[in-house]
């Protein structure tokens, strides 16, 4: 068992919060599937996706997209230094997926048919493959995170037959992974006049990927920051230094193909003169990828864990913005409807990320989730047999 366990819980300020916000939850979860989700959202058919697509689905998925990240530069790329953070990255993935779920369940129509996709198939629908995707990458998550419960229950035959087959799941995984990290970009092709030119590309799979990518990996580094100060554990700074360096790369990928493709599409005169769809724009890329950009380029900038979280809680920040810019701000500016979530879309979304983070911190208290806890704990000695006690070198030279 972890040693976080033993501690006695405490009943602070944000348990309190958390815990008004998940039974706020329950009470709207009986609103919305006893009298619809006219009841508690204001979408409508004109502007039929809003928050809930916006953040609870988009930036879900796109925010664990570190533990494909993470579990492909171990397994495939074969560099152990960063196993230590490979499974809190994959608890937060399956975790983040998991309430994907919980958010879609809330926004379809009628969830009840949900299960539709697995034997109604159209392999012509964007929402289909996305659909198949989530849940078969789900099911490798499942397989992945397996190893840390099948260690906490010491089934040892078992876990040996999980991790002999673990590379082909990573591999599996990552393909998953990237189909619907690009098709959920492509759920808005289909929108040539209802999302503003400044989002809309026939760049956005290729945009939503690699900005996920910079986005899972900075979800990994905030989430040992805090992962840290929660549980008061040492932070990994030099692998998340190292981290970060490759986030240095991935922006500036992001950045150029985000600035040429607006250069081509002649899209960028549309800034001007600046409107509301300029300063959101300014806020996705500015803040969220060059200013955090040029900041982790720094070697120096790197050696601070505090700096490094606040850098990449940027340029999570900034994936945000891009997510809700494509599914909000980009389809008000283009057909002129204006949404503002209802105060029950608000608080579900926040009470999911409360929820997310209650079931993280209790799987870091009840399994091995950090690398100390994952090595297999020391034989102990029998009843009443004393353990033989060290000589110091010192000692041993005096007797000599």
């Amino acid at each position: 068992m972890s040693e976080d366990s033993t501690r006695p819980f405490r009943f602070g300020f944000w348990t309190a919060v958390s815990g008004v916000l998940v039974a706020a939850l329950g009470i709207i979860a009986y609103f919305r599937f006893t009298r619809g989700i006219g009841a508690v959202t204001n979408l409508s058919d004109g502007f039929p996706w809003g928050l809930w697509i916006g953040f609870d689905v988009l930036c879900g998925v796109g925010l664990a997209a570190g533990g494909f990240a993470i579990t492909a530069t171990v397994h495939i790329l074969h560099l152990k230094d960063f196993k230590p953070i490979v499974r809190p990255a994959v608890l937060t993935a399956y975790l983040g997926y998991m309430l994907v779920i919980v958010g879609l369940i809330f926004d379809l129509g009628k969830p009840w048919n949900i299960w539709h996709p697995i034997i109604m198939w159209n392999p012509h629908s964007v929402m289909f493959e996305v659909g198949w995707c989530v849940m078969l990458y789900t099911t490798v998550l499942s397989f992945e995170f397996l190893p840390v419960v099948l260690e906490r229950f010491r089934f040892s035959k078992l876990l040996g037959v999980v991790r002999s087959v673990t590379p082909v799941a990573v591999v599996v995984g990552v393909i998953l992974s990237t189909l619907h990290q690009s098709s959920l970009g492509s759920l808005f092709l289909i929108l040539p006049h209802k999302v503003h030119p400044l989002w809309y590309s026939p760049m956005l799979p290729v945009l939503f990927f690699v900005s996920a990518l910079a986005a899972g990996i900075g979800m990994t580094v905030v989430e040992s920051f805090f992962s840290r100060r929660v549980f008061g554990r040492a932070l990994e700074t030099e692998l998340l230094g190292r981290l970060s360096r490759a986030s240095v790369v991935v922006l500036g990928v992001y950045l150029v193909l985000r600035l040429r493709d607006l250069w081509v599409r002649e899209a960028l005169e549309t800034l001007w003169p600046l409107t509301r769809e300029g300063l959101m724009f300014g806020a996705e890329v500015g803040l969220g990828a060059i200013l955090p950009m040029v900041l982790l380029a720094s070697a120096s900038f790197r050696r601070s864990p505090r700096r490094l979280a606040w850098a990449q809680g940027l340029v999570v920040l900034g994936f945000i913005f891009q997510r809700l810019n494509v599914s909000v701000t980009a389809v008000e500016a283009a057909t002129g409807q204006r949404y503002v979530p209802s105060v029950s879309e608000f608080t579900v979304s926040v009470s999911l990320v409360a929820l997310g983070m209650w079931a993280f911190v209790l799987a870091c208290r009840f399994l091995p989730i950090f690398p100390q806890e994952a090595e297999a704990e020391p034989a102990t000695a029998p009843a009443g047999v004393r353990e033989p006690v060290p000589v110091p070198v010192a000692d041993v030279e005096t007797v000599g």
